[in-house]
């Protein structure tokens, strides 16, 4: 199986979805690397893209289409400015011309050459073909974006072909080999993930980019903490992060997310204060990420809020002396926990239901937050269990097919849930557990593999027809 990096599970990207947003924007970006690689790309006179399953039934609400236009445009989901996307949309839109890669014009009309077709294709719910006529013959490639971000081609026997293959000193397909290891090696979680992590970069490189990870995250925390009004689709659902953070705030002054995190750290934090807090961080985050702004996936867009608002916890709530050291210990944990869910069963919504988002997200806190803790590797991986556990079976069900309800709501759950499973976690004997995670992570997938299509984010079951657009 393929060696997952924690900076696959935690990409940098555009919202609203993962799979939805930022898979088609990528698969976008690979289509063109394909035709240069095959010396089709100057010739290209027209574009056609065909999306398929939910890829279609759910495209507008997750801006599917405007993913596809961007990455067909050339711009970077990492780097471009967010407020540069709808001038960007429009001026393909109005002008019915495509900047091809920002390198030739070719003729395009999105609401003609952007076909949403509602059947499904065999290999994965999430399909898109591109099509381009070179020299009058047509030339056609699929892909499929199988969560998180990650896209495949049929043919294709691992999702990563971006890291050579290589031997890395500890191979990890389930949680027991990770344990293994640990017990082995007499090493923490995070150390045995960085020493693999090390033949992939540089020390100095895992902690930049693990710096601009949390600095992304933090950003985005600050930015929905701050920002009023509505967010865009037409659900007319209203941002809470920012009245929240208004009654929860404090006086003292600040002029950058980092003077805001030492604020809220000098902040007096009762009981209920500790909920509402959590809360707004989760909330703020999936915000941004229903507005298109900049977020983590974590492992996706839809469930970007859960890791961001634990490891904020910790840093304002638990440990006032906690630093980069701390926080690059937690990403690593959540990372590896990650990819253990990924390689057993799957990260997709559109595979697995809402489990596979925040019910993964939670695990992923709920491990790191217990290695911070001082949790042993084996209540590391009874933390992520008992998550997991009770999120079995969650459907995904997003109203007119957007990123917003309940999707929003479910992270300050997942957030609350991955701080209490830690918990619990801390006081459990490792000899006393009942249910190890890799048979939860297996019971996960039978579940996906049982759930009706209704709740795979298709919008057609659950609270997608159970609440009309009009009681909105």
């Amino acid at each position: 199986m393929e060696y997952i990096s924690v900076f696959d599970m935690l990409k940098i990207g555009v919202g609203p979805s993962s799979s939805h947003t930022l898979g088609p924007w990528r698969a976008a970006e690979s289509w063109i690397k394909e035709l240069k690689a095959a010396e089709l790309f100057d010739g290209v006179t027209s574009i056609k893209v065909d999306l398929y399953g939910s890829l279609s039934l759910t495209g507008k609400g997750h801006a599917t289409d405007l993913a596809v236009l961007l990455g067909l445009y050339g711009a970077d989901p990492e780097t471009v400015p967010t407020q540069n996307i709808p001038v960007i949309v429009n001026s393909i839109t109005d002008r019915g011309i495509l900047h091809f890669n920002q390198e030739k014009e070719v003729p395009f009309t999105p609401a003609k050459d952007i076909i949403f077709n509602s059947d499904f294709l065999p290999f994965h719910p999430n399909g898109i073909t591109f099509h381009a006529v070179v020299n009058h013959k047509v030339h056609s490639s699929t892909f499929y974006s199988i969560g998180g971000g990650f896209v495949v081609k049929e043919h294709e026997t691992h999702a990563d072909s971006d890291h050579p293959i290589r031997i890395f000193p500890y191979s990890i397909n389930k949680a027991t080999d990770l344990l293994d290891f640990c017990a082995k090696e007499q090493k923490k979680i995070s150390e045995i993930v960085l020493l693999n992590e090390t033949l992939l970069r540089f020390p100095e490189e895992i902690d930049a980019e693990l710096k601009r990870v949390w600095k992304t995250m933090l950003e985005c925390m600050y930015i929905g903490c701050h920002t009023n009004g509505v967010l865009p689709g037409g659900l007319n659902v209203k941002r809470r992060a920012y009245d929240i953070y208004q009654r929860l705030k404090s006086d003292l002054p600040y002029s950058s997310p980092e003077e805001w995190l030492e604020t809220i750290r000098k902040s007096e934090v009762k009981f209920r204060q500790i909920f509402k807090w959590v809360s707004c961080f989760a909330l703020a985050v999936n915000e941004v990420n229903a507005s298109l702004g900049r977020v983590v996936t974590a492992p996706t867009n839809g469930s970007a809020g859960v890791i961001p608002a634990v490891l904020m916890y910790y840093l304002v709530i638990e440990n006032h002396e906690a630093d980069f050291h701390h926080i690059k210990r937690f990403l690593l944990v959540a990372g590896e926990i990650g990819s253990i869910f990924k390689k057993g069963a799957t990260i997709s919504a559109a595979m697995g239901g809402c489990q596979a988002e925040i019910g993964v997200s939670s695990a992923m806190a709920a491990g790191a937050l217990t290695e911070l803790y001082g949790g042993s590797p084996e209540q590391v991986m009874i933390a992520a269990e008992i998550a997991m556990e009770h999120h079995l079976g969650m459907t995904c069900d997003p109203i007119g097919g957007l990123v917003q309800v309940p999707c929003i709501e479910r992270n300050s759950m997942g957030a609350i849930k991955a701080i209490n499973a830690a918990e619990l976690a801390m006081e459990t004997d490792p000899k006393e557990t009942k249910v190890p995670i890799d048979k939860v992570i297996s019971t996960m997938w039978e579940t996906a593999k049982d759930m009706n299509s209704k709740y795979k984010e298709t919008s057609e079951g659950g609270l997608a027809i159970g609440v009309n657009l009009a009681d909105c």
